[in-house]
């Protein structure tokens, strides 16, 4: 009794500590995010802003998230999920800016954020101890997918019922390292193909018909990002200059300024070290998932829509609306948290 006692608590003070590495590299992390762009923007009339606000937004959403995780599991998730739903629903009416129509505009931001919304519902399902109440969150993910489908938003659904299969195959897995190693090479994997059609890299074939669907206009504004990136490699042409200097980006009709991908942004804005900021800052979430106290299914269904959201953005704009920033960070918070019973932390 007293050995399995002495492990226990060896094993409780391991798990501390892993979290409080995680903690300690994620302020670092998100600390560097908000430096470098100042960084960046030194004497090159770059302006920062926008990736201060963003870097701001990901790190309060998730300081709330474990705050309101570690007091209400179960119901601080259900909330944030009808949340991100209604701002989804909304978004076309109340998001600042040109309303732009798809393939651009706010259809990744929608879409960002039914797959977030679904991912909160359905760690919800599995934080939930009540059988009927974990049926109707998931029945809630699948509507959320069909709501996606109605909004004419084909990303949405189709990002929205990844997440809700990725969460019920998450039940069938003992480890969650494997699954977040898999989450990790997918996101690799589509970033490497939007870069690869930026860089015209691909066989004629698939470049024709990946093409088709992303729109010209898209992939001439990720060659000029990329084209831009290679002529400044190391610090980039400063935060939120690329529609200056962008020829593709000035010739459209409502031109917004963006790149319409985050990690070609980031390339081509503040260079090599930005990149590197931004696979961090994923890799991060994905790390601080894997140790994170709630169970396996909570932290792997976190983790496909955080990869869910990855992907979008790798060929959109999401990441430029501050709540999509938030929702990212209050989810990875909502699903890292842990909850507290009569006031004892338990794992």
């Amino acid at each position: 009794m007293g050995s399995t006692g002495t492990t226990s608590a060896a094993g409780t003070e391991a798990d501390s500590d892993r979290r409080n590495v995680s903690d300690v590299v994620g302020v670092v992390v998100l600390g560097a995010c908000a430096v470098w762009p100042l960084i960046s923007a030194a004497g090159r009339d770059g302006r920062p802003e926008g990736v201060l606000l963003a870097v701001l937004a990901v790190a309060a959403g998730y300081a709330a998230g474990r705050m309101a995780g570690s007091l209400l599991p179960v119901a601080a998730l259900c909330v944030g999920a009808l949340a991100g739903f209604g701002l989804a629903v909304a978004m076309p009416q109340v998001a600042p800016g040109p309303q732009f129509t798809d393939p651009l505009g706010h259809a990744g931001a929608v879409a960002a954020l039914l797959a977030l919304a679904t991912g909160g519902v359905c760690c919800a399902a599995w934080a939930t101890p009540v059988p009927a109440l974990r049926f109707a969150l998931r029945t809630l993910g699948a509507g959320i997918s069909v709501a996606g489908a109605a909004m004419g938003s084909a990303a949405g659904c189709a990002a929205s019922a990844a997440v809700l299969l990725c969460s019920l195959a998450a039940g069938r897995m003992r480890r969650r390292g494997p699954g977040i190693a898999g989450l990790a090479l997918t996101a690799a994997l589509v970033t490497g193909t939007v870069w690869a059609v930026a860089a015209d890299a691909l066989p004629a074939g698939l470049a024709s018909a990946l093409e088709g669907p992303l729109g010209s206009h898209r992939v001439q504004l990720w060659r000029d990002a990329l084209h831009l990136a290679r002529r400044n490699t190391a610090v980039g042409i400063g935060p939120g200059r690329f529609g200056e200097l962008s020829g593709a980006a000035s010739d459209a009709l409502l031109p917004d300024g963006k790149p319409h991908s985050a990690p070609l942004q980031q390339a081509a804005e503040q260079g090599l070290v930005g990149v590197l900021l931004l696979v961090t800052a994923f890799c991060w979430l994905l790390y601080a998932l894997w140790r994170s106290p709630r169970s396996t299914p909570v932290a792997l269904t976190a983790g496909a829509a955080l990869t869910a959201l990855a992907v979008i953005a790798a060929a959109g704009n999401a990441l430029s609306f501050t709540t999509v920033s938030v929702g990212a960070g209050l989810l990875a918070g909502l699903a890292t948290a842990r909850p507290w019973v009569a006031g004892v932390p338990h794992s």
